[in-house]
């Protein structure tokens, strides 16, 4: 369907609709003029930075087997992941969309996408998301008059999908500066500038509707959610305050159609502002390393380490090799504050690690057995691990059966080394092996499996299934009602799980 008969058919649609709408959005009007028209200055701001703004057009060579994917990936089980929809999602160019059946092979061709990003230097640096020009063979930046100029890629940093471009330019430029994201209130007025549907420079409005918010898409996720329209080609552009200072960049939208349904995501620009620093002063990202693996405190945990109220994050692991081990923490510890920064749950934890110079000592208070105690910690780096993994087939013998005892819904058996080659139990794994599960127990819905080993229970080394009986036995004797067990996997990773005793 071409745009000239998409036209007629909205304005069918709105004309159905439109006289029962018309006494109610008149009488809205005249009955308050100012709210009708929004926040005084939304035309001053956008006057004031709509040059700092610019589309971004990338080119890519691809196989023709089908769209390049550039949409950032959720986690399995994120509770957004079937409404996500990134601005770039199987885009062919300036047209948008992707057609129907394009997966048969064929000679490489090239693809084009556009986007949006924005100057903070006058030199020519541009801040865009990663996703917009990932995988590209060459960048341009179009500025507001249309002036087009290549552009070489600065840096990247995959966990905040954030990107600096560089270009020379060939007059003076306008830079827009960063604001305080953290002075954001809800209901806040916010300004969204950028290039939706290849449409070029496009105003829109809207509110702070959330802050902070963690939709898992990567490990340091706090975004701002507004509900200024922002719909494909949108990403990487920015969200200003009525100051015309930019305290986000859109990144994502809920959207099951396409376009905006008033569900947007930008990184916050304190976020924003640290990763440019160090894009801008390394082409990397530099960040923090505590050196310990954590998961959340249940409110089952919780009672089982006498911790009221649950906070914290828990560490499920050290790393021998990490800063953590040194300065004396240790699994179970529950990490509360760190370098005088409250740690509600582990994403606070991640974060504001990450966010910390590398090399700085910092204090760590951590509870251990219902105790308070404070932790110096020397900070390492951060480095991507390297995905090497080796699989080693051998031909072993039927081992015999091992004998067996239940506890917990679980088949419980020493560790030996028919059970250590059946499972590729690692040799520095000490404790019961898990040999089955009840499929109706809490042990199930926890997610324990045949092959797991059981370290510790409350806090205590095991290496029968006797140990473990006889120590829930106790539990239960002492009025508990859950049990906390140390678990390994077959490579040594730790976690905690809480089951039920009662």
């Amino acid at each position: 369907m071409t745009a000239a008969t998409i036209a007629p058919t909205r304005l069918r649609h709105a004309v159905r609709i439109g006289l029962a709408a018309l006494a109610i959005s008149a009488f809205g009007a005249l009955g308050n003029p100012a709210q009708a028209r929004g926040p005084e200055g939304i035309a001053d701001v956008a006057e004031k930075v709509i040059d700092a703004v610019v589309n971004i057009s990338t080119s890519q060579t691809v196989e023709a087997k089908g769209g390049a994917n550039t949409m950032p990936q959720l986690p399995p089980g994120s509770p957004f992941e079937e409404f996500f929809d990134d601005f770039f999602k199987n885009r062919r160019g300036p047209g948008g969309g992707s057609k129907g059946g394009d997966s048969g092979s064929g000679p490489p061709r090239k693809t084009n996408s556009l986007g949006s990003g924005f100057i903070i230097d006058t030199a020519g640096v541009v801040v865009t998301n990663n996703h917009v020009i990932a995988d590209a063979d060459e960048i341009n930046v179009i500025l507001n008059d249309g002036t087009k100029i290549k552009a070489e890629l600065v840096g990247v940093d995959k966990k905040t999908d954030l990107a600096v471009l560089k270009f020379k330019p060939t007059k003076p430029l306008v830079a827009v500066k960063f604001g305080d994201s953290d002075k954001l209130r809800l209901g806040d007025w916010v300004v969204a500038i950028g290039n939706p549907f290849s449409l070029g420079g496009t105003v829109t409005a809207g509110i702070v509707s959330a802050k902070n918010r963690d939709i898992s898409s990567g490990p340091y996720d706090s975004y701002i959610q507004t509900d200024a329209a922002i719909n494909r080609g949108n990403s990487g552009g920015p969200l200003f305050n009525l100051e015309g200072d930019v305290i986000g960049v859109n990144t994502l939208i809920i959207s099951p159609s396409g376009g905006s349904i008033g569900i947007g995501f930008a990184v916050p620009s304190k976020t924003v502002a640290g990763v440019v620093d160090q894009l801008r002063q390394f082409g990397e990202l530099r960040r923090g390393w505590l050196g310990v693996r954590i998961q959340s405190v249940t409110d089952e945990i919780a009672e089982s380490l006498n911790i009221k109220p649950p906070r914290g994050a828990l560490v499920a692991g050290v790393d021998d090799k990490g800063p953590a081990k040194p300065a004396g923490i240790e699994p179970g510890d529950v990490v509360v504050k760190f370098d005088g920064k409250d740690v509600k749950d582990p994403k606070d934890l991640s974060r504001v690690v990450a966010d910390t110079a590398v090399g700085k000592e910092v204090d760590v208070v951590i509870i251990r057995k219902g105790q308070e105690e404070t932790k110096k910690v020397t900070l390492g780096r951060l480095q991507d691990p390297e995905k090497v993994q080796a699989a080693v087939k051998t031909d072993e013998p039927a081992p015999e059966k091992p004998v067996t005892q239940k506890a917990l819904g679980l088949d419980l058996a020493a560790l030996n080394k028919d059970l250590r080659a059946r499972y590729k139990i690692k040799d520095s794994v000490k404790g019961v092996v898990v040999t089955n599960v009840d499929a109706n127990s809490d042990a199930a819905e926890k997610r324990l499996s045949a092959g797991d080993v059981i370290v510790e229970v409350a806090q205590e080394a095991v290496s029968s299934g006797a140990d473990i009986q006889k120590r829930v036995d106790q539990l239960k004797k002492d009025g508990k009602k859950s049990v906390l067990l140390l678990v390994s996997n077959a490579d040594g990773e730790l976690r905690f799980v809480a089951l039920s005793v009662q």
